[in-house]
């Protein structure tokens, strides 16, 4: 692995924006390639996470710790890493400026920026978030998610409200899973017939995928679990401990908390929504099944800041990797795009202690899974992939670039 620092222009052949999941394994896979381009990666953060875990974390069964790495220790052996944020694209130099001045020159992009965060989108929501005495938490962030566990675990009764935005947000199961972790310890500590467990979600389905969503929905009918779709929350008074939600008829609605699970509004990075590439959510435009920008063909882009229409996962890119990686040196070679990816995603949505829907779909929203067996159905054997397989694939597999 070389750094680099500095004002001067640099040169690469191939630029990747984003050490996350997808950037690190496009980077690694490009490189153990025997025709393997000379790579870099822009990525300002020193550390890496593998953030499926921290549904887990904030359920109380993993340490947060288990969840972070060295960044350093990812970045595949030959790639330059540029310690730096990006400031600017221009696609048609083939260049991109970082934040402290410098501008590096490509001849392919590789966009794997991921999501950004918007916590100041909701007031009340930056400022009481993990804080005691608030009762508002969230699992969205290595910073607030032991906040979940602790308030879960000191629950004594109230409504306990989960949320979800009109947004994409990564893993579109994750703001459901930990209210089934919650529903269920608080049979365990003998306080949930003292709570009103409700899932309040701004969209008008409860899951993406109707088949399993059918599953989900007759999981919280029995659990006694309350949904309200198009209900979007808006505002926390959290020195009143009150959410306000906006309904589909612009209705506003109050209701009093005792705990409240946040899932933020997110978006596409600023830096992209400023961009030629970013379409006018400010997503990196890209074909659907090539991963090709539909304007700029030396630009690819895959994972959360794409403009994929399929849920934002770890498997998503799993799939998108090989095919962005197939096409992308399909264009340095002057051959036409063949590779093609179609939408496979998966969201493993853990249904209580133990219990897991392996939920796989493509862009038809239409079950595409990879065992022998009915997955719409609650099962431990994909709990435990979850839970011990999963992490072990992604750190060891994945962003080696060996799957």
């Amino acid at each position: 692995m070389n750094t680099h620092n500095g004002s001067e222009t640099t040169s690469y052949e191939v630029l990747v924006i984003g050490g996350g999941s997808g950037g690190l394994t496009v980077a690694a896979q490009l490189r153990n390639r025997e025709d393997a381009p000379q790579v870099a990666i822009i990525e300002p953060s020193d550390k890496h996470y593998y953030q499926p875990l921290w549904t887990l974390v904030g359920g109380g069964i993993v340490a947060k710790e288990e969840s972070e790495r060295n960044e350093a220790d990812f970045i595949p052996p030959g790639v330059t890493w540029i310690r730096e944020r990006v400031a600017t694209i221009d696609p048609e130099a083939h260049t991109v400026t970082t934040e402290e001045g410098q501008t590096v020159h490509y001849e392919q992009l590789v966009v794997a920026a991921g999501i950004q965060i918007d916590w100041d989108k909701i007031p009340g929501l930056k400022e009481s978030v993990g804080k005691p005495g608030t009762g508002v938490v969230s699992n969205y962030s290595f910073d607030t998610v032991d906040s979940t566990w602790a308030a879960i675990r000191t629950f004594t009764g109230g409504n306990a409200i989960f949320t979800e935005p009109k947004t994409g947000v990564k893993c579109g199961g994750a703001p459901q899973k930990i209210m089934y972790l919650a529903e269920e310890s608080f049979r365990k500590q003998g306080v949930r017939d003292k709570a009103e467990v409700l899932f309040m979600n701004a969209k008008p389905s409860n899951f993406t995928a109707p088949a399993y969503g059918a599953t989900l929905r007759r999981i919280c009918d029995e659990r006694d679990i309350t949904i309200n779709l198009e209900h979007e929350l808006v505002e926390i008074r959290y020195g009143s401990k009150e959410a306000v939600f906006k309904r589909a008829d612009g209705s506003e609605l109050v209701m009093k908390y005792d705990l409240l699970h946040v899932t933020p509004p997110q978006s596409a990075p600023d830096f992209l929504k400023r961009s030629p590439l970013g379409n006018a959510d400010g997503w990196v435009e890209v074909d659907k099944h090539t991963l090709a920008h539909v304007r700029y063909p030396d630009v690819f882009a895959l994972g959360d800041n794409s403009s994929l229409p399929t849920s934002k996962t770890g498997a998503a890119i799993r799939g998108q990797a090989p095919v962005l990686v197939e096409n992308l040196m399909a264009r340095r070679a002057e051959r036409a795009l063949t590779a093609s990816y179609d939408g496979y995603t998966a969201c493993p949505v853990v249904t209580g202690y133990g219990k897991l829907l392996m939920c796989e779909f493509d862009y038809s929203k239409n079950p595409k899974e990879s065992f022998p067996f009915d997955q719409n159905q609650e099962r431990y054997s994909m709990y435990a992939l979850k839970v011990y397989g999963l992490p072990r694939m992604y750190w060891h597999g994945m962003l080696r670039g060996r799957m």
